[in-house]
């Protein structure tokens, strides 16, 4: 006996409300710019600059500890992590400890790294500072530069592909959509002021690619129908195609999100910036695919038959009227 999480042969009429949902998911993309805007984002090492310091050590390297002993020294963004190697000797544990840039400082001041490097003996005398490295405003600003120009070529390079695969229309509506899954994981950042580091860029990164995957799995479903169901009105296609495709859908966002959850919720502080932005992701991912993407096709039109050649203008044959 399987288990099914959504019924055969539903019936759901996802675009009843289509205005609606389309309306909200571009208000929001327009009040997710204005927290950027306004609100800022609140930028971790790699975007702000700041000071690396590499460590070594005679016993076990412990995140926790290190970070609890350096709480109190209100340094802003500290990130720790333990250096793996296996060319290390047993008694040689590392870390490396990356702290953001102090107000009206582009590297750390003597002062601080005393202060640092006697709470973490606090922790294990045997600490020493073996390197120690500053990230300054220039190089943290190239950062911002590759990663927008990350993010637009991926847009870029998907809205080809979409085009090619299917017709303009197809694309603009999953550019449409990726950008309204991007901006929107930016604003909620920007609102909760939860740090944006090079990590949440691979998260944005990683929200592209699975959200266009489900946009994808749905328009090959639509192009299908369109060709099967040549006399049925567009926006029935679309409906009956999302429908064939629920189960589908629900059981992929359903298995990423439980183990997403799993790593939101244990995961610890270091990913839970990546991890909530993933899982952020693939909600407004999975409704994008429907109630944004799809909407923009609806809006266009589309032709029916891939199979023929189009006698007029693109996005006319069939619209939502048709």
């Amino acid at each position: 006996m399987r288990l099914r999480l959504v019924p055969e042969n539903t019936n759901i009429n996802f675009f009843r409300a289509r205005w609606l949902t389309f309306g909200a998911s571009m208000v929001l993309m327009v009040l997710s710019l204005l927290a950027w805007a306004t609100l800022g984002l609140n930028y971790g090492i790699d975007f702000r600059g700041g000071t690396s310091v590499r460590t070594e050590s005679a016993q076990p390297v412990d995140v926790a500890a290190y970070r609890a002993a350096l709480d109190p020294l209100e340094l802003g963004d500290v990130a720790i992590t333990e250096v793996f190697d296996p060319t290390f000797e047993a008694t040689k544990h590392v870390a490396m400890i990356r702290i953001q840039a102090q107000d009206g400082e582009e590297s750390a001041g003597s002062d601080m790294l005393e202060n640092v490097e006697a709470a973490l003996k606090g922790v294990d005398d045997t600490v020493v500072f073996t390197s120690v490295d500053s990230v300054g405003p220039e190089v943290s600003g190239e950062l911002v530069k590759s990663a927008i120009y990350a993010v637009l070529a991926a847009l870029g390079a998907i809205m080809v592909y979409i085009w090619l695969r299917f017709e303009w229309q197809f694309s603009l509506g999953a550019v449409v959509a990726l950008f309204h899954d991007v901006l929107l994981t930016i604003g909620l950042f920007a609102v909760l002021q939860i740090r944006f580091d090079l990590a949440t860029i691979a998260a944005l990164l990683t929200i592209v690619g699975y959200s266009i995957n489900d946009t994808v799995v749905i328009f090959d479903r639509v192009r299908e129908n369109l060709i099967k169901f040549k006399q049925t009105p567009l926006i029935d296609v679309m409906n009956l195609s999302v429908n064939e495709t629920l189960a589908r859908t629900v059981m992929t966002s359903g298995t990423t999100l439980i183990a997403l959850i799993a790593l939101l919720v244990l995961g610890g502080d270091v990913i839970r910036g990546f991890v909530f932005a993933i899982t952020w992701g693939v909600v407004v991912g999975t409704y994008s695919s429907v109630y944004v993407a799809k909407n923009v096709v609806l809006m266009l039109g589309t032709k029916r038959d891939w199979s023929k050649p189009s006698d007029g203008p693109a996005g006319t044959q069939f619209s939502t009227d048709a």
